[in-house]
């Protein structure tokens, strides 16, 4: 069965109620995305990189001389403004989709990037959650599996690399962090760090999905990677939010840290779930995070369930 054969089988709206409940799963969103609305916003790293900005997770291009390796798609109806967004920068294929965790605002445009004959690379975890479908945590909402097109061909465990001419990325596999199949992407000669969404901010935190064997000690062990790899100069594209740099990415790993603490003595005392909720232990977090009181409220249930 050929990519298009394959495609046709799927329909559109299957692809769309995927990618709205993934964007559900991951952060707050009271209404499906306006797609028609959505315009690219490309900025350049340098050295042929390019952070792309849409509806959903953040995207990194990486030019080379004869493809293009492409960090993450968003959602299936972006596809051709993300095509048209690449070749605004580069006149060459995307040869390599790299999807940084399986949820459907990074994962939503594989299918379509397939079709066009890139090779989508991730962890065997990601592979086998979008293979199998999901479940969200705090709300019980389900994604079913994935179409086989959006399905990784090439999987890897420990860490790997991606090349096309002239360039090469390090993949190195993030377990149990914000997902069970986390990548994070080195660009070690543009100096740039592509973390997915165990960095995510903007009024929001990171979503720990302890479903899929997310745990906050993970998320923070993957931020000390990110710190240990990077210098003054490291351009880090989150998963969510503006480009950061290192000492951006510093105060937010103590913002973790110190989310995690003050969860982690209220469980250890004694006090349930509901009551680490009620107690609003996570105030001061809060304030500097930006975020409203339900995604801390959600933020500290998610911490609550992956801590000792």
């Amino acid at each position: 069965m050929n990519r298009i054969t394959l495609c046709a089988l799927v329909s559109a709206t299957a692809l769309l109620a995927e990618a709205t409940a993934a964007l559900a799963a991951a952060a707050p969103a009271p209404a499906a995305p306006n797609f028609a609305a959505v315009q690219i916003k490309a900025t350049d790293l340098g050295h042929r990189t390019w952070m792309l900005e849409g509806q959903g997770g953040n995207m990194t291009v990486i030019a080379g001389d004869d493809g293009v390796i492409l960090v993450d798609t968003e959602f299936a109806p972006l596809h051709d403004k993300i095509k048209a967004a690449i070749a605004e920068v580069s006149k060459q294929p995307v040869r390599y989709v790299v999807n940084t965790h399986f949820h459907g605002d990074h994962t939503g445009g594989n299918q379509g990037f397939w079709l066009d004959g890139a090779t989508v690379v991730a962890t065997s975890n990601l592979r086998k959650t979008l293979a199998e479908g999901s479940t969200n945590m705090l709300t019980g909402a389900k994604t079913p599996p994935a179409p086989q097109g959006a399905l990784p061909g090439r999987t890897y465990t420990g860490a790997t690399t991606v090349a096309v001419k002239g360039r090469r990325v390090q993949l190195v596999a993030m377990p149990h962090a914000h997902t069970g199949g986390d990548t994070a992407v080195f660009v070690t000669d543009a100096n740039v760090i592509a973390t997915g969404d165990i960095v995510s901010t903007g009024m929001r935190y990171p979503n720990i999905d302890v479903a899929d064997a997310g745990d906050i000690d993970g998320i923070i062990a993957a931020v000390d990677t990110y710190l240990k790899r990077s210098n003054a100069q490291t351009k880090i594209v989150p998963g969510h939010g503006a480009l950061m740099t290192r000492p951006e990415l510093a105060a937010y790993r103590k913002l973790l840290a110190d989310a995690r603490e003050a969860v982690r003595r209220a469980k250890a005392a004694g006090m349930t779930e509901d009551q680490v909720v009620e107690a609003k232990l996570l105030a001061d977090v809060q304030t500097r995070a930006g975020a409203n009181d339900m995604a801390s409220a959600n933020f500290a249930r998610l911490i609550y369930r992956s801590v000792g």
